[in-house]
């Protein structure tokens, strides 16, 4: 059993349960531990770096801390939290000057982070160290003819990290098709959704939600899979506004892809924390049984 330091963040805790739900439940079906961090704090955001760098870095770099203490590498739910860890932990390295700011501050909690581990945002360690594979061998209830769109957002393939393929990854669509469903092809998949600019111009943000979700269900998706807490919300919540600001009928299920990959292992939806969605999964979960009664009936 492969262990990680588990830093889940602030959303995971109420906002998105289900998430980290379903993302434990999931690991626990694919023999992975996830070890949550003991007394981790916020990551600070996207918007805590535009005001102060160092300070930024060092909330970060606690956690990191908190991790290398264990002995593990860090995996974060989250793609912000993912985002600001991984940077953190890339400029610590690189920048003699700034880790020993950051380590003066962290010796208030008697820390020191010497950076020895590295950060792997969920998708990463589900797709490469377990691998599509493996996981394709481990479904039990397939989760063939449900259309899924992935939807990367933003922040996890951008900025580039290390060599990865930002203009058209595949891991995702990988992953989706190794739980039996048919990942969609559509051209906004890594498009932002607008994140906290429904703070400051919600107009424009509705009409960035209106056209992630208009590409993804004029494309075929019965429902789009999500790795972050806020794109999940903002594709989510808004609906109903947005169906009143445009004219339009979207009605379309936003599950996180450990809820998917959940009942693809055989986990019940209670576990994965589904019943929850402001906008019903009631018929993705319908389809799924479906599939499996007609497929347990045939001869």
């Amino acid at each position: 059993m492969k262990a990680y330091a588990y830093f889940p963040g602030c959303s995971l805790e109420k906002l998105a349960l289900s998430y980290h739900q379903s993302t434990l439940e999931s690991a626990r079906r694919l023999d992975l531990e996830f070890q949550e961090l003991d007394d981790w704090n916020c990551c600070g955001t996207t918007a805590y770096f535009a005001i102060d760098q160092l300070l930024s870095h060092t909330l970060s770099a606690r956690n990191l801390a908190l991790a290398e203490k264990k002995g593990l590498d860090m995996v974060a739910p989250c793609a912000g939290c993912y985002k600001n860890a991984y940077f953190t932990n890339v400029c610590l390295k690189r920048d003699a000057d700034l880790a020993e700011h950051v380590n003066e501050a962290l010796q208030e909690d008697d820390l020191h982070y010497a950076g020895t581990i590295q950060v792997y945002h969920l998708l990463e360690v589900f797709c490469n160290d377990v691998g599509v594979q493996e996981i394709k061998k481990r479904v039990t209830q397939s989760l063939n003819g449900l259309r899924v769109a992935p939807y990367y957002g933003c922040q996890i393939v951008r900025p580039r990290k290390d060599h990865e393929e930002v203009e058209n990854p595949r891991y995702f669509e990988d992953l989706i098709a190794a739980m039996g469903a048919t990942p969609i092809e559509y051209q906004l998949k890594m498009r932002c959704c607008g994140g906290s600019l429904l703070i400051t111009s919600r107009k424009a943000a509705f009409s960035m939600v209106r056209n992630l979700l208009q590409n993804a269900v004029g494309n075929g998706a019965a429902v789009i899979a999500t790795a972050c807490p806020m794109c999940q919300v903002n594709l989510e919540c808004y609906q109903q506004q947005i169906n009143q600001e445009f004219g339009t009928k979207f009605a379309v299920p936003i599950l996180y892809f450990t809820q998917l990959l959940g009942l693809a292992l055989g986990a019940t939806p209670k576990e994965l924390g589904l019943g929850s969605e402001l906008v019903s999964a009631s018929a993705v979960l319908a389809q799924i049984q479906n599939k499996e009664a007609s497929t347990t009936k045939s001869p």
